[in-house]
């Protein structure tokens, strides 16, 4: 925990970020980058899972902080498959 913790503070340097969890959405857009295959998973938990660009950006967050504590320098599928299962399901 405490590398996922060094990783980030390297990523942010001085900045008010201090964790994945303080990322805005340009934040995301700089430290979060996905392949082909992750946007597409993530496309469909959005449609199938009724995903808000909010929560978009929070299954990305966390990806991120799963990458870190995995010691990955990018965020794989694996990473993405493992935060979207923490999502609540919506009740229909």
């Amino acid at each position: 925990m405490e590398a996922a913790r060094a990783r980030q503070a390297a990523r942010f340097g001085e900045g008010k970020i201090t964790t994945n969890a303080n990322m805005g959405p340009t934040q995301v857009r700089d430290h979060c980058p996905i392949d082909e295959t992750g946007r597409q998973l993530l496309g469909a938990a959005m449609r199938q899972m009724g995903l808000s660009a909010r929560a978009y950006h929070r299954v990305l967050k966390l990806a991120r902080t799963i990458a870190d504590l995995a010691g990955e320098e990018r965020i794989h599928t694996a990473h993405l498959a493992e935060a979207i299962q923490y999502r609540p399901r919506r009740q229909a």
